[in-house]
């Protein structure tokens, strides 16, 4: 009993948001996947099907996976917040390398092909977004994983980094549409008017692009299901501020 003592309670409502952006979340990648074998021929490596590697890699990696990450602070309220660390800063990680296969699925294929690269509106928002991506991986590991930033630094940055953080992955979904509109802008054309099948399934695939990306930001959004701060965190801090900054809680 006094073990949980100073666990706190999930609110009542999280796990029903979150299990729904999890249901959400797999739909689309399985979507994804479904409009690529049934209309796009497969995804393979080598060949014309390297194209489809891009899109599916994207889903999985800036969409699904960055969602899941920003998640990690609102399902695991009460683990050590070393370990939710380590959790979060791993799921970008794998995002971040699926992304990167996607990235050079198309680049290749691009060149193989002999078709011109980096000259529409989504290829451009694409390479923004996975630039913003890395940068903002590699700082919040110098800021938060790696122990070397002072007490008072991470504190002033944290916001920054939340508020970066909902902003590329609000992007990541906006650029999968501006993609998934390009693609079939490409293949269908003017028939992209006539409700074909193909158009009515991707036109669908975006709607829950949508909904996923919105959901994930509303259960970022409400202060009572943000992880609360443990007792021992709050001592390590201000024992860490102590020794970076020369603070004494007593001079207080």
């Amino acid at each position: 009993m006094e073990s949980g003592a100073g666990a706190a309670s999930t609110p009542r409502a999280l796990p029903y948001f979150v299990a729904s952006s999890q249901l959400l979340g797999l739909t689309v990648v399985a979507m994804t996947g479904a409009w690529l074998g049934l209309y796009r021929g497969g995804i393979a490596w080598e060949g014309a099907l390297q194209f489809n590697v891009h899109p599916l890699c994207m889903v999985i990696g800036l969409v699904f996976l960055q969602g899941d990450a920003l998640l990690v602070y609102r399902v695991f309220r009460n683990e050590a917040k070393r370990t939710t660390k380590v959790l979060h800063g791993l799921l970008h990680v794998f995002a971040f390398v699926i992304a990167l296969v996607g990235l050079v699925a198309v680049f290749d294929y691009h060149k193989k092909e002999g078709y011109a690269d980096l000259y529409s509106l989504h290829s451009w928002c694409g390479i923004l977004v996975f630039a913003l991506y890395f940068v903002q991986w590699t700082v919040g590991f110098s800021f938060f994983l790696f122990p070397g930033a002072s007490f008072s630094l991470r504190s002033r940055y944290r916001p920054q980094h939340v508020f970066f953080g909902a902003t590329i992955f609000l992007l990541s979904v906006g650029t999968a549409l501006l993609g998934l509109k390009e693609a079939l802008l490409f293949k269908l054309g003017a028939d992209y008017s006539k409700f074909e099948p193909e158009g009515v399934l991707a036109n669908t695939l975006g709607l829950l692009l949508v909904c996923f990306g919105v959901l994930v930001l509303y259960i970022l959004t409400p202060a009572e299901w943000k992880r609360p701060p443990q007792a021992e965190e709050q001592a390590l801090s201000m024992d860490f501020k102590t020794l970076t900054e020369g603070d004494s809680p007593s001079s207080q």
